[in-house]
């Protein structure tokens, strides 16, 4: 690029960012945050343009620029070019779609893996809940929106997609070749444990909530008095599930509210003739608990329906709106939070537990020594610290029923 050129482009940006900030100024002249943001900004891109150690691509600095700026907000938004967005689309209209089965989100700049599905490829590779993946088909995440992980991990059925795995633990990452399938719909796993029922949702897909009445139903018509609904892993389908499957439990109150600077404030409540389980409950959640998950755990703790036993949940209750551009690239913006019973944002500090059971993975943190990764939990098990917790407190009469 020459001087010239150089000098152009310099111009034209700080005159954009005046005229932007005039219009601002004259408008609201109240409040100049956003006149000394764009003014900070076009004083950064002459410093970059006039001082930097070399010419810089401008298309690179932008793009640089938005990835940080949607990242900035929370680990769901995001920035894809105009090739990204391309690219996103056409893997949208593939039919037969291959995934992996890792539920996704942006932690300290990378890709981290909430969640695995039971069963699933991501699951027989080895990856675990709090597994940072480093880069995807040779490309790093640092940069990278969950929405664009996602696609790069889809494919065709029966492929493979390469990823640097940094294992929960460990600082080095592995090369590991994940395969893509057909994901078979995951089940409720109902069981006994002595006289107390056990109930594990892996995931909160359509229908989970029709199935967990009927679970229920089951139970109580077998003359079962106390029941462990385990909620750790679960960090897919929609929050209307959740809500849903709250409205089995809690006869009365609010369950969650919905709210965004351009969404309307919507309050979700207790409906009292679809409860069906009112007997005591315990609820164990974990930071692989994420979405309508925690929308449900929110509403069983905050209603005093239900202990919430084990760890933090992740913090990812919201709701995302993909706003296209002019030059073909795309949002991926936050536009609501969901909030607990309690006025608390979900995606902000995630839901804490009522009684906090500590894990090895925990108490290795502070440490070098690597710490084994949380398993999948697939059956109930007496060695289970989080359920030997539940159980305790249902045995003790600590948990309250409707």
């Amino acid at each position: 690029m020459s001087r010239l050129t150089k000098a152009a482009v310099v111009s034209l940006s700080l005159l954009v960012f005046s005229y932007v900030g005039l219009g601002y100024l004259l408008g609201k002249t109240d409040d100049d945050k956003t006149y000394r943001s764009l003014t900070v900004y076009g004083e950064v891109l002459q410093h970059v343009q006039e001082d930097y150690v070399d010419e810089p691509n401008l298309s690179v600095v932008t793009a640089g620029a938005l990835h940080g700026l949607l990242e900035s907000l929370d680990p769901y938004s995001g920035y894809m070019s105009p090739r990204e967005y391309a690219d996103y689309k056409d893997k949208q209209k593939a039919q037969g779609r291959g995934e992996v089965g890792a539920v996704l989100a942006k932690r300290f700049g990378y890709t981290i893996v909430v969640s695995v599905l039971p069963d699933s490829p991501a699951e027989k590779a080895g990856l675990r809940s709090g597994d940072i993946l480093e880069a995807i088909a040779g490309f790093t995440t640092r940069d990278m929106s969950v929405v664009q992980a996602n696609a790069l991990l889809n494919g065709a059925p029966g492929t493979t997609v390469k990823a640097a795995v940094v294992r929960r633990g460990r600082t080095e990452p592995e090369n590991v070749d994940l395969p893509r399938g057909i994901l078979s719909t995951p089940h409720i796993l109902a069981d006994k444990i002595d006289d107390v029922a056990y109930l594990r949702l892996p995931a909160l897909g359509a229908g989970v909530a029709a199935e967990l009445r009927d679970k229920l139903q089951q139970f109580d018509k077998q003359g079962m008095r106390k029941l462990v609904l385990d909620l750790r892993d679960c960090a897919t389908g929609p929050v209307s599930e959740g809500i849903s499957a709250a409205q089995l439990f809690v006869p009365s109150g609010t369950l969650s509210v919905l709210s965004g600077q351009t969404v309307s404030r919507q309050e979700f409540n207790a409906a009292p003739d679809k409860v069906v389980w009112r007997a005591p409950v315990e609820v164990l959640i974990s930071d692989s608990t994420s979405g309508g998950a925690e929308v449900l755990a929110a509403a069983l703790g905050d209603n005093h329906r239900a202990d919430l036993v084990g760890g933090r949940t992740f913090g990812s209750a919201a709701e995302q709106k993909m706003i296209p551009l002019d030059d073909g690239a795309a949002l991926i913006l936050t536009v609501a939070y969901y909030y607990t019973p309690s006025g608390k944002a979900i995606i902000v500090d995630g839901v804490p537990p009522t009684v906090q059971v500590l894990l090895s993975s925990d108490l290795n943190a502070d440490t070098d020594e690597a710490a084994p990764p949380p398993p999948v939990v697939k059956q109930p098990a007496l060695d289970d610290p989080v359920i030997r917790k539940a159980l305790d407190l249902l045995k003790g009469g600590a948990a309250k029923a409707a």
